[in-house]
């Protein structure tokens, strides 16, 4: 099993006969890419993004997944169909199966194609956060009663900013918000598969609202690809305003160290309960 992001993704065409734009992949989910044994959204949304993409020949511009089981470690089955593909975009479905059980982990709708020209406005800024060095690496540190960093970040150079750690220590700031720096720990680059783990690879902001730091299962998750980082860790920040009816959402910006957005995100999720 790798640690490598690339190769921890990779999928595999077994069917080049179906026509009509549609095809199916074998990918395997390998270990370490978890939350308490949960197989991370992102890293499943990455692998599915990758058949839709090479069926598109295109790279992801908007992509969409509803989660409707938990991800499991095994072979799996990616199938693939082409709604419509022209010019410059071309919308795609995608559907992860687990091999083993036949059941359907994400159902995925996404938009792929280049960024044209365009006049540029932004009104706003990178989140202001302390520099990539003296942030810590998010890692088991020596208090016992702290929270366990989930597996995942042994693959990752996550470095969460000093003002959204508190939850970790059961002292959250009390403003539903984390901010930080995204790496994968090995060193290779970030590529839209990366921005779209990078969406969903820190702790959610909600645990800083003081509400119990417990598994939040995504229901739907968006990312929009703004562009390709240049090379160094990402600046990330995620908020999250309301939590009702038993869900939350939780928006991201992702920027690259040159100060451009390159990736946003919206997700719904299921409220955290008592563990």
């Amino acid at each position: 099993m790798s640690h490598n992001f690339a190769i921890a993704t990779s999928v595999t065409r077994v069917d080049t006969s179906q026509g009509d734009g549609a095809a199916s992949f074998h990918a395997e989910v390998h270990e370490g890419w978890d939350i308490l044994g949960n197989t991370n959204g992102g890293y499943l949304m990455a692998m599915a993004a990758r058949a839709m993409s090479e069926v598109a020949e295109r790279p992801p511009l908007t992509l969409t997944a509803h989660y409707l089981s938990p991800g499991s470690v095994g072979a799996h089955r990616i199938e693939v169909g082409t709604v419509r593909a022209g010019r410059r975009l071309a919308t795609m479905t995608g559907s992860l199966v687990n091999a083993t059980t036949g059941r359907e982990v994400i159902r995925l709708l996404g938009t792929f194609g280049g960024r044209g020209e365009s006049p540029d406005y932004r009104a706003g800024n990178p989140p202001e956060i302390p520099p990539y060095d003296e942030c810590n690496v998010d890692r088991d540190g020596d208090d016992p009663d702290a929270q366990p960093v989930p597996e995942l970040q042994r693959r990752l150079a996550v470095r969460l900013a000093p003002g959204s750690t508190g939850f970790r220590s059961g002292d959250p700031r009390g403003v539903a918000e984390v901010s930080g720096w995204f790496d994968f720990a090995d060193g290779q680059p970030i590529d839209e598969f990366g921005l779209l783990l990078a969406s969903d690879s820190f702790p959610p902001a909600v645990f800083n609202s003081g509400l119990p730091v417990s598994w939040v299962p995504t229901v739907e998750l968006t990312v929009h690809i703004r562009g390709l980082p240049v090379a160094g860790p990402l600046a990330v920040i995620f908020r999250t305003r309301f939590v009702s009816g038993g869900v939350l959402e939780e928006d991201g910006e992702v920027w690259d160290s040159a100060g451009n957005l390159v990736a946003q995100s919206r997700q719904l999720a299921l409220t955290p309960r008592p563990a």
